[in-house]
This record gives structure tokens, C-alpha cells and sequence, in this order.
């Protein structure tokens, strides 16, 4: 019973320290300094009527698989070897894919259009696969593809500092402002 006290009063102030007051302060601060963030960056859309319509969040991709709208990476995470042949199949199947569902584009493909993400759930795409796309997008949607561009440009972010890292479009917002749901 000696041993047992002290362990019990341990627990429960490293519990209260630990679970509840350590989790409340971070908490509390993301929502004080962050607040889009810790809530999960949803896109939220005021319609004609008055009402607000959440799309999804900014931070984590949507599937797009009809030729009116921009498409992402593939979804689905691997820790396949860039070199391994099943990694070589996947990629050898997705070109194939967007060889047959875009059959006019002879361009090559960029990479990211072909190969997961590490997440596997990588909102973003390189402005070279937007692109890509433009020409099938502005096709299917009865626009010129100069409209398509000027769309995919506005929602195309620079690297983090201006240094680190690569411009990416956004391929949720991109759809909704294709859509008219977003201001392009």
C-alpha cells in the first residue's frame, strides 16, 4: 500500500498535467493562432440562396475523375521503390489510363499525374500537370483554354519563403472556381 499511493498520485498529476492541461494549451493556441488549420482548412462556399456549403478542405485531396475538372495525383499510399517493378506497373497503368481517357494529348505525361504522394492524399499538383489538362478541361467545358489557364494560375501557390519547395495548383479550389463556386 506504500507503493501503490505515490504511484497513484503520480498517474493522476501526470494524467491532469499531461491529458488535460498540456492538450488544453496546444489546443487552445492552435485555435488563438491558427484557427483554419486546426479546423481542418474546410472550404466553405456561400450559394446563390444564401446557404454555406462545405466542398472539402484545402489540405487534403478530392477525387476528380470526370474530364470537366481538373485531376489529381493517384490516391493510395506505397512504399514501393521507385525502382521496384510493381511501382513500374503502377506507373505503366496510369499512363495507359490517361492515354485512353485523354486519347488527343500526346504530350508527355508529368510524373506527378502517375505517381502517389508520400500521404497519398497530396491536394496538390505541379503546374505542369495542371497544364497538361488545360486544353481536355477547356474542350469539355465549352471555354477557351486561356480561361482554364488564367483559373489554374490564381490557384497556384509559390514556394513556402519563395525558397523552399515547388508552386503547386490546387486542385479542389481549381474545380470549384471551374465551377463558378469560387471566385477565379
Amino acid at each position: 500500500m506504500k507503493l501503490l499511493r505515490p504511484a497513484l498520485v503520480c498517474f493522476a498529476l501526470m494524467t491532469l498535467l499531461c491529458g488535460v492541461l498540456y492538450t488544453a494549451v496546444i489546443t487552445g493556441a492552435a485555435q488563438l493562432l491558427f484557427p483554419n488549420q486546426a479546423n481542418g482548412s474546410i472550404i466553405t462556399v456561400t450559394l446563390k440562396d444564401g446557404t454555406k456549403k462545405e466542398y472539402g478542405s484545402e489540405l487534403i485531396a478530392q477525387e476528380f475523375t470526370r474530364p470537366e475538372y481538373l485531376i489529381g495525383r493517384p490516391a493510395g499510399v506505397t512504399n514501393l521503390s521507385p525502382t521496384s517493378e510493381e511501382q513500374k506497373k503502377l506507373v505503366e497503368e496510369r499512363i495507359d489510363w490517361w492515354h485512353s481517357f485523354d486519347p488527343g494529348n500526346t504530350a508527355d505525361i508529368p510524373m506527378d499525374l502517375v505517381t502517389a504522394s508520400a500521404s497519398g492524399v497530396d491536394p496538390n499538383i505541379s503546374p505542369a500537370a495542371a497544364e497538361y489538362q488545360a486544353a481536355r478541361i477547356a474542350a469539355a467545358r465549352n471555354v477557351p483554354v486561356e480561361e482554364v489557364r488564367r483559373i489554374i494560375q490564381t490557384y497556384t501557390s509559390g514556394p513556402f519563403l519563395g525558397v523552399i519547395g515547388e508552386p503547386a495548383v490546387n486542385v479542389l479550389k481549381v474545380n470549384l472556381a471551374l465551377d463558378g463556386l469560387l471566385s477565379s
